[in-house]
Protein backbone atom coordinates (compact mmCIF):
# COMPACT_ATOMS: atom_id res chain seq x y z
CA UNK A 1 0.00 0.00 0.00
CA UNK A 2 1.21 3.52 -0.78
CA UNK A 3 -1.20 5.57 1.38
CA UNK A 4 0.40 8.67 2.93
CA UNK A 5 -2.22 10.62 4.92
CA UNK A 6 -0.27 13.85 5.43
CA UNK A 7 -1.70 17.37 5.61
CA UNK A 8 -1.75 19.04 2.21
CA UNK A 9 -2.47 22.80 2.41
CA UNK A 10 -4.22 22.79 -0.96
CA UNK A 11 -7.03 20.76 0.57
CA UNK A 12 -7.75 22.99 3.57
CA UNK A 13 -10.21 25.28 1.84
CA UNK A 14 -11.38 22.74 -0.67
CA UNK A 15 -15.00 23.67 -1.14
CA UNK A 16 -15.99 26.62 1.02
CA UNK A 17 -15.25 29.18 -1.66
CA UNK A 18 -18.44 28.34 -3.51
CA UNK A 19 -21.34 25.94 -3.38
CA UNK A 20 -23.37 24.44 -6.18
CA UNK A 21 -25.95 23.04 -3.70
CA UNK A 22 -28.78 25.29 -2.48
CA UNK A 23 -29.65 24.37 1.11
CA UNK A 24 -33.32 23.75 1.79
CA UNK A 25 -33.17 24.82 5.44
CA UNK A 26 -35.53 27.27 7.09
CA UNK A 27 -34.72 30.95 7.42
CA UNK A 28 -34.08 30.53 11.16
CA UNK A 29 -31.48 27.81 10.72
CA UNK A 30 -29.79 29.49 7.77
CA UNK A 31 -28.27 32.10 10.03
CA UNK A 32 -26.96 29.46 12.44
CA UNK A 33 -25.62 27.39 9.55
CA UNK A 34 -23.88 30.40 8.05
CA UNK A 35 -22.29 31.21 11.40
CA UNK A 36 -20.82 27.72 11.75
CA UNK A 37 -19.52 27.78 8.18
CA UNK A 38 -18.02 31.24 8.72
CA UNK A 39 -16.23 30.09 11.86
CA UNK A 40 -14.98 26.96 10.11
CA UNK A 41 -13.70 29.03 7.21
CA UNK A 42 -11.94 31.38 9.61
CA UNK A 43 -10.25 28.50 11.42
CA UNK A 44 -9.13 27.00 8.14
CA UNK A 45 -7.59 30.27 7.06
CA UNK A 46 -5.76 30.35 10.38
CA UNK A 47 -4.56 26.78 9.72
CA UNK A 48 -6.41 25.39 12.75
CA UNK A 49 -8.21 22.36 11.30
CA UNK A 50 -8.97 20.80 14.70
CA UNK A 51 -11.06 23.85 15.64
CA UNK A 52 -12.81 23.83 12.26
CA UNK A 53 -14.01 20.24 12.63
CA UNK A 54 -16.64 20.86 15.39
CA UNK A 55 -18.01 23.82 13.43
CA UNK A 56 -18.41 21.69 10.31
CA UNK A 57 -19.96 18.88 12.32
CA UNK A 58 -22.52 21.34 13.63
CA UNK A 59 -23.12 22.58 10.08
CA UNK A 60 -23.81 19.12 8.63
CA UNK A 61 -26.09 18.33 11.57
CA UNK A 62 -28.19 21.31 10.47
CA UNK A 63 -27.91 20.66 6.71
CA UNK A 64 -26.80 17.10 5.85
CA UNK A 65 -27.12 17.83 2.11
CA UNK A 66 -24.57 20.65 2.13
CA UNK A 67 -21.84 19.30 -0.13
CA UNK A 68 -19.34 21.99 0.88
CA UNK A 69 -19.61 21.30 4.59
CA UNK A 70 -19.64 17.52 4.15
CA UNK A 71 -16.66 17.63 1.82
CA UNK A 72 -14.56 19.87 4.02
CA UNK A 73 -15.41 17.87 7.11
CA UNK A 74 -14.43 14.65 5.32
CA UNK A 75 -11.16 16.16 4.13
CA UNK A 76 -10.22 17.41 7.58
CA UNK A 77 -11.06 14.12 9.26
CA UNK A 78 -9.03 12.28 6.62
CA UNK A 79 -5.93 14.38 7.19
CA UNK A 80 -6.37 14.12 10.95
CA UNK A 81 -5.99 10.36 10.51
CA UNK A 82 -9.67 9.64 11.22
CA UNK A 83 -10.23 8.01 7.88
CA UNK A 84 -13.10 5.74 8.81
CA UNK A 85 -14.97 8.76 10.17
CA UNK A 86 -14.26 10.70 6.97
CA UNK A 87 -15.90 8.14 4.68
CA UNK A 88 -19.62 9.02 5.14
CA UNK A 89 -18.92 12.73 4.75
CA UNK A 90 -16.79 12.28 1.63
CA UNK A 91 -19.42 9.94 0.21
CA UNK A 92 -22.24 12.46 0.72
CA UNK A 93 -20.19 15.28 -0.81
CA UNK A 94 -19.39 13.22 -3.91
CA UNK A 95 -22.94 11.96 -4.32
CA UNK A 96 -24.20 15.54 -4.19
CA UNK A 97 -21.54 16.85 -6.56
CA UNK A 98 -20.07 14.28 -8.95
CA UNK A 99 -17.40 16.55 -10.41
CA UNK A 100 -15.46 16.47 -7.13
CA UNK A 101 -12.90 13.94 -8.38
CA UNK A 102 -10.42 14.78 -5.62
CA UNK A 103 -13.10 13.97 -3.08
CA UNK A 104 -13.72 10.64 -4.78
CA UNK A 105 -9.99 9.94 -4.76
CA UNK A 106 -9.76 10.67 -1.03
CA UNK A 107 -12.86 8.56 -0.48
CA UNK A 108 -11.17 5.63 -2.20
CA UNK A 109 -8.03 6.04 -0.10
CA UNK A 110 -10.10 6.17 3.09
CA UNK A 111 -12.05 3.06 2.09
CA UNK A 112 -8.81 1.17 1.44
CA UNK A 113 -7.56 2.16 4.89
CA UNK A 114 -10.84 0.88 6.34
CA UNK A 115 -10.26 -2.40 4.43
CA UNK A 116 -13.24 -1.93 2.12
CA UNK A 117 -10.96 -2.93 -0.74
CA UNK A 118 -13.58 -3.55 -3.41
CA UNK A 119 -15.35 -0.21 -3.03
CA UNK A 120 -12.05 1.60 -2.54
CA UNK A 121 -10.67 0.16 -5.75
CA UNK A 122 -13.82 1.22 -7.63
CA UNK A 123 -13.58 4.81 -6.38
CA UNK A 124 -9.85 5.08 -7.05
CA UNK A 125 -10.23 3.63 -10.55
CA UNK A 126 -13.04 6.07 -11.36
CA UNK A 127 -11.19 9.12 -10.00
CA UNK A 128 -7.67 8.35 -11.25
CA UNK A 129 -7.97 9.34 -14.95
CA UNK A 130 -9.80 12.59 -14.08
CA UNK A 131 -7.43 13.96 -11.43
CA UNK A 132 -5.45 16.95 -12.66
CA UNK A 133 -3.18 17.55 -9.67
CA UNK A 134 -0.01 15.54 -10.39
CA UNK A 135 0.98 14.95 -6.78
CA UNK A 136 -2.41 13.60 -5.78
CA UNK A 137 -2.72 11.61 -9.01
CA UNK A 138 0.55 9.85 -8.24
CA UNK A 139 -0.69 8.98 -4.74
CA UNK A 140 -3.99 7.62 -6.05
CA UNK A 141 -2.33 5.82 -8.97
CA UNK A 142 0.29 4.10 -6.83
CA UNK A 143 -2.36 2.93 -4.38
CA UNK A 144 -4.52 1.66 -7.25
CA UNK A 145 -1.58 -0.12 -8.92
CA UNK A 146 -0.71 -1.73 -5.59
CA UNK A 147 -4.27 -3.04 -5.25
CA UNK A 148 -4.23 -4.48 -8.75
CA UNK A 149 -0.86 -6.13 -8.10
CA UNK A 150 -2.04 -7.67 -4.82
CA UNK A 151 -5.08 -9.14 -6.55
CA UNK A 152 -2.89 -10.54 -9.34
CA UNK A 153 -4.30 -8.21 -12.02
CA UNK A 154 -0.91 -7.18 -13.38
CA UNK A 155 -2.27 -5.96 -16.71
CA UNK A 156 -4.45 -3.36 -15.00
CA UNK A 157 -1.52 -2.34 -12.78
CA UNK A 158 0.61 -1.88 -15.88
CA UNK A 159 -2.00 0.41 -17.48
CA UNK A 160 -2.07 2.63 -14.39
CA UNK A 161 1.72 2.80 -14.17
CA UNK A 162 2.05 3.57 -17.87
CA UNK A 163 -0.12 6.64 -17.34
CA UNK A 164 1.82 7.63 -14.23
CA UNK A 165 5.12 7.39 -16.10
CA UNK A 166 3.74 9.83 -18.67
CA UNK A 167 2.54 12.23 -15.99
CA UNK A 168 5.49 11.88 -13.58
CA UNK A 169 8.40 10.33 -15.53
CA UNK A 170 11.05 11.15 -12.92
CA UNK A 171 9.15 10.18 -9.78
CA UNK A 172 11.22 7.49 -7.98
CA UNK A 173 8.13 5.85 -6.42
CA UNK A 174 6.54 5.52 -9.86
CA UNK A 175 9.74 4.14 -11.37
CA UNK A 176 10.20 1.59 -8.61
CA UNK A 177 6.56 0.46 -8.75
CA UNK A 178 6.94 0.10 -12.53
CA UNK A 179 10.08 -1.98 -12.10
CA UNK A 180 8.34 -4.30 -9.65
CA UNK A 181 5.25 -4.69 -11.80
CA UNK A 182 7.15 -5.27 -15.04
CA UNK A 183 9.36 -7.80 -13.28
CA UNK A 184 6.28 -9.63 -12.03
CA UNK A 185 4.76 -9.51 -15.51
CA UNK A 186 7.94 -10.93 -17.04
CA UNK A 187 8.05 -13.75 -14.48
CA UNK A 188 4.38 -14.56 -15.00
CA UNK A 189 4.79 -14.62 -18.80
CA UNK A 190 7.89 -16.80 -18.59
CA UNK A 191 6.15 -19.29 -16.33
CA UNK A 192 3.05 -19.44 -18.52
CA UNK A 193 5.11 -19.89 -21.68
CA UNK A 194 7.18 -22.65 -20.10
CA UNK A 195 3.99 -24.49 -19.13
CA UNK A 196 2.05 -23.97 -22.35
CA UNK A 197 4.78 -24.18 -24.97
CA UNK A 198 8.04 -25.46 -23.44
CA UNK A 199 9.56 -26.55 -26.76
CA UNK A 200 8.48 -23.55 -28.83
CA UNK A 201 10.78 -21.18 -30.68
CA UNK A 202 9.53 -18.40 -28.41
CA UNK A 203 10.58 -20.35 -25.33
CA UNK A 204 14.10 -20.77 -26.67
CA UNK A 205 14.21 -17.06 -27.54
CA UNK A 206 13.12 -16.23 -24.01
CA UNK A 207 15.78 -18.51 -22.56
CA UNK A 208 18.35 -16.78 -24.76
CA UNK A 209 17.35 -13.47 -23.17
CA UNK A 210 17.77 -14.95 -19.70
CA UNK A 211 21.16 -16.48 -20.53
CA UNK A 212 22.29 -13.13 -21.95
CA UNK A 213 21.16 -11.35 -18.81
CA UNK A 214 23.26 -13.76 -16.75
CA UNK A 215 26.31 -13.23 -18.95
CA UNK A 216 26.17 -16.75 -20.40
CA UNK A 217 26.76 -15.64 -23.97
CA UNK A 218 27.57 -18.97 -25.60
CA UNK A 219 24.54 -20.59 -23.94
CA UNK A 220 22.41 -17.73 -25.23
CA UNK A 221 23.69 -18.22 -28.75
CA UNK A 222 22.81 -21.91 -28.55
CA UNK A 223 19.27 -21.01 -27.51
CA UNK A 224 18.94 -18.53 -30.38
CA UNK A 225 20.07 -21.20 -32.84
CA UNK A 226 17.44 -23.59 -31.51
CA UNK A 227 14.80 -20.90 -31.89
CA UNK A 228 15.85 -20.19 -35.48
CA UNK A 229 15.87 -23.90 -36.32
CA UNK A 230 12.26 -24.13 -35.14
CA UNK A 231 11.13 -20.87 -36.74
CA UNK A 232 13.51 -18.94 -39.03
CA UNK A 233 10.93 -16.15 -39.30
CA UNK A 234 10.60 -15.52 -35.57
CA UNK A 235 10.38 -11.71 -35.12
CA UNK A 236 13.59 -10.16 -33.83
CA UNK A 237 15.54 -13.39 -33.43
CA UNK A 238 18.14 -12.75 -36.16
CA UNK A 239 18.91 -9.24 -34.90
CA UNK A 240 19.19 -10.42 -31.30
CA UNK A 241 21.59 -13.20 -32.28
CA UNK A 242 23.58 -10.78 -34.42
CA UNK A 243 23.93 -8.38 -31.49
CA UNK A 244 25.57 -11.11 -29.41
CA UNK A 245 27.84 -12.24 -32.21
CA UNK A 246 28.83 -8.64 -32.87
CA UNK A 247 30.33 -8.35 -29.35
CA UNK A 248 33.05 -10.86 -30.20
CA UNK A 249 36.65 -9.91 -30.95
CA UNK A 250 36.88 -12.98 -33.20
CA UNK A 251 36.68 -11.82 -36.84
CA UNK A 252 35.11 -15.12 -37.93
CA UNK A 253 32.25 -14.53 -35.50
CA UNK A 254 32.00 -10.89 -36.58
CA UNK A 255 31.40 -12.05 -40.14
CA UNK A 256 28.63 -14.32 -38.94
CA UNK A 257 26.98 -11.37 -37.20
CA UNK A 258 26.84 -9.58 -40.54
CA UNK A 259 24.98 -12.55 -42.02
CA UNK A 260 22.45 -12.43 -39.19
CA UNK A 261 21.89 -8.67 -39.62
CA UNK A 262 21.22 -9.30 -43.29
CA UNK A 263 18.88 -12.15 -42.38
CA UNK A 264 17.03 -9.73 -40.09
CA UNK A 265 16.66 -7.32 -43.01
CA UNK A 266 15.39 -10.17 -45.14
CA UNK A 267 12.57 -10.61 -42.64
CA UNK A 268 11.95 -6.88 -42.25
CA UNK A 269 13.34 -4.45 -44.80
CA UNK A 270 12.64 -1.56 -42.40
CA UNK A 271 14.68 -2.96 -39.51
CA UNK A 272 16.46 0.33 -38.82
CA UNK A 273 18.73 -1.05 -36.12
CA UNK A 274 20.09 -3.77 -38.42
CA UNK A 275 20.64 -1.18 -41.15
CA UNK A 276 22.70 0.92 -38.71
CA UNK A 277 24.81 -2.07 -37.72
CA UNK A 278 25.51 -2.87 -41.38
CA UNK A 279 26.44 0.78 -41.88
CA UNK A 280 29.01 0.44 -39.08
CA UNK A 281 30.39 -2.78 -40.53
CA UNK A 282 30.74 -1.31 -44.03
CA UNK A 283 32.41 1.81 -42.62
CA UNK A 284 34.95 -0.40 -40.82
CA UNK A 285 35.61 -2.20 -44.09
CA UNK A 286 36.18 1.11 -45.86
CA UNK A 287 33.00 0.79 -47.95
CA UNK A 288 32.10 4.41 -47.27
CA UNK A 289 29.55 4.88 -50.05
CA UNK A 290 27.69 1.75 -48.96
CA UNK A 291 27.86 2.89 -45.34
CA UNK A 292 26.55 6.33 -46.34
CA UNK A 293 23.58 4.76 -48.13
CA UNK A 294 22.76 2.51 -45.18
CA UNK A 295 22.94 5.23 -42.54
CA UNK A 296 20.98 7.60 -44.78
CA UNK A 297 18.28 4.96 -45.08
CA UNK A 298 18.27 4.50 -41.29
CA UNK A 299 17.84 8.24 -40.71
CA UNK A 300 15.01 8.30 -43.24
CA UNK A 301 13.27 5.44 -41.44
CA UNK A 302 13.84 6.87 -37.93
CA UNK A 303 14.50 10.62 -38.14
CA UNK A 304 14.73 10.96 -34.33
CA UNK A 305 17.34 8.21 -33.85
CA UNK A 306 20.44 10.01 -32.59
CA UNK A 307 22.61 6.91 -33.10
CA UNK A 308 21.67 6.74 -36.77
CA UNK A 309 22.58 10.41 -37.21
CA UNK A 310 25.81 9.87 -35.30
CA UNK A 311 26.74 6.96 -37.56
CA UNK A 312 25.95 8.94 -40.69
CA UNK A 313 27.95 11.90 -39.37
CA UNK A 314 31.01 9.71 -38.72
CA UNK A 315 30.81 8.35 -42.26
CA UNK A 316 30.45 11.86 -43.69
CA UNK A 317 33.55 12.96 -41.75
CA UNK A 318 35.49 10.11 -43.36
CA UNK A 319 34.14 11.32 -46.71
CA UNK A 320 35.38 14.89 -45.95
CA UNK A 321 31.85 16.28 -45.80
CA UNK A 322 32.33 18.00 -42.45
CA UNK A 323 29.60 20.65 -42.80
CA UNK A 324 26.90 18.04 -43.32
CA UNK A 325 28.30 16.00 -40.43
CA UNK A 326 28.21 19.05 -38.16
CA UNK A 327 24.52 19.64 -38.87
CA UNK A 328 23.70 15.99 -38.15
CA UNK A 329 25.60 16.02 -34.86
CA UNK A 330 23.82 19.17 -33.74
CA UNK A 331 20.52 17.44 -34.49
CA UNK A 332 21.67 14.29 -32.68
CA UNK A 333 22.42 16.06 -29.39
CA UNK A 334 19.04 17.80 -29.57
CA UNK A 335 17.30 14.47 -30.18
CA UNK A 336 19.23 12.70 -27.42
CA UNK A 337 20.95 15.12 -25.00
CA UNK A 338 22.47 12.21 -23.02
CA UNK A 339 24.35 10.75 -26.00
CA UNK A 340 27.93 11.28 -24.80
CA UNK A 341 29.64 10.23 -28.03
CA UNK A 342 27.56 12.66 -30.08
CA UNK A 343 28.65 15.51 -27.77
CA UNK A 344 32.28 14.42 -28.08
CA UNK A 345 32.17 14.26 -31.87
CA UNK A 346 30.39 17.60 -32.05
CA UNK A 347 32.97 19.19 -29.74
CA UNK A 348 35.78 17.84 -31.93
CA UNK A 349 34.25 19.36 -35.06
CA UNK A 350 33.66 22.69 -33.33
CA UNK A 351 37.34 22.78 -32.34
CA UNK A 352 38.41 22.09 -35.93
CA UNK A 353 36.17 24.95 -37.08
CA UNK A 354 37.66 27.33 -34.52
CA UNK A 355 34.52 27.50 -32.41
CA UNK A 356 36.41 27.07 -29.17
CA UNK A 357 33.69 28.08 -26.71
CA UNK A 358 31.20 25.70 -28.34
CA UNK A 359 33.84 22.98 -28.36
CA UNK A 360 34.58 23.52 -24.67
CA UNK A 361 30.89 23.29 -23.80
CA UNK A 362 30.35 20.04 -25.71
CA UNK A 363 33.48 18.38 -24.31
CA UNK A 364 32.43 19.37 -20.81
CA UNK A 365 29.00 17.80 -21.36
CA UNK A 366 30.72 14.69 -22.69
CA UNK A 367 32.90 14.44 -19.57
CA UNK A 368 29.92 14.91 -17.26
CA UNK A 369 27.92 12.21 -19.05
CA UNK A 370 30.92 9.87 -19.06
CA UNK A 371 31.54 10.43 -15.33
CA UNK A 372 27.86 9.76 -14.59
CA UNK A 373 27.99 6.55 -16.59
CA UNK A 374 31.13 5.40 -14.79
CA UNK A 375 29.57 6.20 -11.43
CA UNK A 376 26.49 4.18 -12.26
CA UNK A 377 28.63 1.30 -13.51
CA UNK A 378 30.57 1.35 -10.24
CA UNK A 379 27.43 1.50 -8.08
CA UNK A 380 25.68 -1.26 -9.95
CA UNK A 381 28.65 -3.37 -10.99
CA UNK A 382 27.11 -6.45 -9.36
CA UNK A 383 24.10 -6.10 -11.65
CA UNK A 384 26.03 -5.41 -14.84
CA UNK A 385 27.03 -8.79 -16.21
CA UNK A 386 29.54 -8.55 -19.01
CA UNK A 387 29.18 -11.16 -21.77
CA UNK A 388 31.84 -13.80 -22.13
CA UNK A 389 34.14 -13.48 -25.09
CA UNK A 390 32.87 -15.53 -28.02
CA UNK A 391 35.29 -17.40 -30.21
CA UNK A 392 34.60 -19.27 -33.40
CA UNK A 393 35.71 -22.59 -31.85
CA UNK A 394 33.36 -22.14 -28.87
CA UNK A 395 30.20 -20.76 -30.36
CA UNK A 396 28.45 -24.12 -30.71
CA UNK A 397 29.00 -25.23 -27.13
Amino acid sequence: MYLKPAIHSAWLVLLLAGSSIVSQTSADTQQTLAAHLQKANSYLRENQPKLAIPELQAAVAIDPDNADAQGNLGVLLFFQGKMSESIPHLRVAFERQHDLVKIQGLLGLAEIHALDLEQGRKDLAAAFPLIGDQRFKVQVGLELAGLYTQSGDLNEAELVLTQLRKDAPDNPEVLYASYRTYTDLAGESMLTLSLRAPDSAQMHQLMAHEETRLGKTNEAIAQYRKAIALDPHLPGVHFELAELLHTSQDETVKKESEQEYRAALGENAQDEKSICRLGEIDAQKGNLQKSFEEFSNAVRLQPADADAKLGLAKTLIQMDQVDKALTLLEQAVRDEPTNAIAHYRLGTLYRKNGRMEDAKREIEIYKQLKDTKEKLRSEYKDLLVQPNEIRADEKDE
